[in-house]
């Protein structure tokens, strides 16, 4: 294993940076990467970015919002949110094995006298609250997963940006989006900086990998990062896209995550659809869309076509029939 020092704070270029170690650094069997934005939110794969959001209050704070490669919710980051990233050839595909690779975050939080847990699909929580929320993503079997860490984050700008739907926090069973995170600050009981935090998690890294050594990016390969970030992922197009016309639009939760769909149907007839939503998958669901296009808009008819796909590359955790009534009721 080996890993990546970045000191930058510029949301699109540290997501530009894992995805171009996820992508082009294929050789490397594991990475290990740390870095810190500056207040911005990150927005799932496959989440209608202007849904999750509060638009007017980004714009008035300059906070950045960026598109990430891998599925979820969308999340808020600040200076005092730290971020990691461990990418391996060595996992299995599909199996979003979310514990395992959390386990050196809940190790050095016990070392620093705090318990903390793994719970429900991708969390990680301390006396039930939540400080983590982690995702995956794969690319020719190689797996990348990155996950949020609430050290000392302002949980008023938080709940201001972020836009929680009213269903989620239901299913979560109490009454606002508050009441369930908290800073892994508040829960120490020595107090320490965000960056004496990375160094002893990155320390814990080296402990369990003896092996592990630093991957030093060549000039070379900062200006292609520096390139994918302003080509792609700072650009409109990526992290907003087109909003969809459509004539139904429909929204379901399910253990596994949200499935909104906004589908344009004539006669009956499925012309065009969108999916979105907080689910996880190995593949695009552009697949899914594209072959729904010219199906009759009742449930059995896609039902039929859904089970000419693998649909569990597609939505991690759910049968076809969920993602069929997800769609059509």
């Amino acid at each position: 294993m080996k890993y990546i020092v970045n000191t930058s704070n510029e949301t699109a270029y540290n997501i530009a940076l894992e995805a171009y170690a996820f992508r082009e650094l294929m050789e490397e069997e594991e990475l290990f990467i740390l870095w810190i934005n500056r207040p911005s939110i990150i927005i799932g794969r496959h989440q209608n970015t202007i849904e999750e959001i509060n638009k007017e209050f980004t714009d008035a704070n300059d906070i950045r919002v960026v598109r990430r490669l891998s599925g979820g919710g969308a999340v808020y980051h600040d200076l005092n949110n730290l971020n990691y990233t461990i990418i391996s050839n060595k996992s299995k595909e599909g199996a979003f094995d979310f514990k395992t690779f959390s386990a050196p975050v809940i190790e050095t939080l016990a070392d620093l006298g705090v318990k903390a847990e793994f719970t429900g699909r991708n969390d990680l929580e301390i006396d039930g609250k939540k400080f983590c929320g982690n995702a995956q993503a794969y690319y020719k079997g190689r797996m990348m997963h990155h996950g949020c860490l609430l050290f000392d984050v302002d949980m008023s700008v938080l709940s201001q940006a972020l836009k929680v739907s009213k269903d989620k926090i239901e299913s979560k069973g109490v009454k606002s989006v508050r009441s369930r995170v908290t800073n892994i600050l508040e829960q120490l009981p020595e107090k320490i900086t965000v960056n004496e935090f990375s160094d002893l998690l990155l320390q814990k890294m080296k402990d369990t990998h003896p092996e592990m050594t630093e991957y030093v990016l060549s000039d070379d390969e900062l200006a292609k990062i520096k390139q994918l970030a302003e080509d792609k992922f700072a650009t409109w197009d990526w992290t907003y896209g087109q909003a969809p016309e459509y004539t139904i639009s429909r929204d379901v939760r399910y253990p596994a995550g949200k499935i909104s769909t906004y589908a344009n149907v004539d006669k009956s007839i499925i012309q065009s659809v969108k999916l979105y939503g907080d689910f996880f998958g190995i593949k695009d669901v552009v697949d899914v869309e594209e072959a729904l296009v010219g199906v009759r808009y009742e449930y059995d008819d896609v039902l039929a076509r859904l089970k000419t796909l693998d649909l569990a590359e597609y939505f991690a955790g759910m049968t076809v029939e969920e993602v069929a009534k997800a769609i059509v009721a």
